[in-house]
């Protein structure tokens, strides 16, 4: 039997809103001091017509498989917002919860599996028709045992990490009834560092195997363009990203010694080196903004923010037991798609100053755009997002904003050079 102590929590609301005036002045701090607010030479641009660039098939296509993307991925999203909501708050899951055995952080690691598991059972139908249709678009190759291995593989990733965050919160709560925003807010954002930093060496290569890429013009031009940004990398890595998907890609993750730079085998396979140059000066960009650093430390402030309006939403609700997890992890669910607008907003400025990034460094706008075209017809993007799907949604600027950056790149390059003003005679 629990103590009173453990079993009525109160955490005092005045260290809750401390908590969250401090988060919120330290992410507003970060965001002020890494966020690239005005990351276009010029000012922006407006989008460029697709149909310079794209067939009107191709944009047909495009937006076709872009219209059921939608249909299944927000199908989805709606419907695990739902029972997230019907679990967690009403007393459903909590009276399910309360009759697990157990000591009370198996339990609650326990609720955080039938809690994820749940939402992946009601969920799959969506899952499985959203790679039917990618399946028929071209856009995997993946045989089906291997989509259930990385699903399975997936949620075991989610069911760990959502149970170490849990299992803490509780373990303040109950031992901080009074104090615990504080406590918990800090070891979340310590957490969220510690993720980042071990993500491309622990998760990683749970999902794709990474080789060097090997010597030869490609990898030497890298290793230049590298010098050229003023970016030191051990190595590039290639992912064997192809068995999975025929989009093209490549990434930076992690963060000191654990940042890498990788491709995926496709686009060193199927792009030309001068449009794989491109992509690579974008991510070394990033590499040399620390933007993994800063998504990181944003990160980590908004997660002891999040602490704290819980501290707040929450106020005397007896939640340091088992039987509060899947409210917890409903409030989450709700918290993580309201969010989602500004995450996605800075996140959108990141990419457009690496793009920019990427193109000083290259001065070949040409590739560039080259490059977009190709990226935009192996992933059928949809050239046109609706503007409020893309605002809640879209991580990245548009294929088309991206060319028309480009774009004024290279009119920039063809304007004549301003000529020096003559010095007045000497008398």
């Amino acid at each position: 039997m629990s103590s009173s102590r453990t079993s009525e929590p109160r955490p005092a609301r005045s260290t809750a809103l401390v908590v969250v005036l401090l988060a919120g002045v330290v992410f507003a701090l970060v965001a002020w001091w890494r966020i690239p607010w005005h990351p276009v030479p010029g000012g922006s641009v407006a989008a460029a017509d697709p149909t310079r660039f794209l067939s009107l098939a191709e944009i047909d296509r495009a937006e076709q498989y872009s219209r059921w993307a939608r249909v299944w991925s927000w199908g989805s999203l709606a419907v695990s917002l739902a029972v997230a909501a019907w679990w967690g708050l009403t007393d459903t899951g909590r009276r399910v919860v309360d009759r697990l055995p157990g000591r009370w952080w198996a339990r609650a690691a326990l609720a955080v599996a039938i809690t994820v598991l749940l939402g992946r059972l009601i969920t799959l139908p969506f899952a499985v028709a959203f790679r039917i249709h990618a399946r028929d678009y071209g856009i995997t190759r993946q045989s089906w045992s291997g989509f259930a291995r990385d699903l399975a593989v997936g949620e075991l990733v989610q069911i760990v990490a959502t149970s170490l965050a849990v299992v803490v919160l509780l373990a303040c709560i109950r031992r901080f009834p009074r104090r615990w925003p504080a406590v918990a807010g800090g070891l979340f954002a310590a957490l969220v560092m510690a993720g980042s930093f071990v993500y491309p060496v622990v998760v990683e290569p749970l999902f794709n195997s990474f080789q060097p890429l090997p010597d030869g013009s490609l990898r030497t031009g890298i290793l230049q363009l590298a010098d050229t940004e003023h970016v030191h990398i051990d190595d590039v890595l290639v992912a064997d990203a192809s068995r999975r998907t025929t989009t093209l890609n490549a990434y930076v993750s992690g963060f000191g010694d654990t940042r890498r730079v990788v491709l995926y085998d496709n686009l060193v396979d199927e792009l030309p080196q001068d449009e794989v140059l491109a992509v690579v000066a974008h991510e070394l960009t990033h590499a040399r903004r620390d933007d993994v650093l800063t998504g990181s430390l944003l990160g980590a402030s908004g997660a002891a923010l999040g602490v704290g309006l819980l501290g707040l939403v929450l106020g005397r609700r007896k939640v340091g037991e088992p039987g509060s997890v899947p409210r917890l992890l409903a409030l989450f669910a709700i918290a993580s798609f309201l969010a989602s607008p500004v995450q996605n907003g800075l996140s959108r400025l990141i990419e457009t100053r690496a793009d920019v990034g990427a193109l000083e460094a290259t001065r070949d706008p040409a590739s560039f755009i080259a490059m977009q075209e190709e990226l935009n017809l192996h992933a059928v993007s949809d050239p046109t997002p609706p503007a409020w799907s893309q605002f809640w949604f879209g991580s990245h600027p548009t294929t088309m904003q991206r060319i028309a950056i480009a774009e004024r790149f290279e009119q920039r390059a063809e304007e004549p050079a301003e000529e020096p003003a003559e010095e007045p005679a000497a008398r």
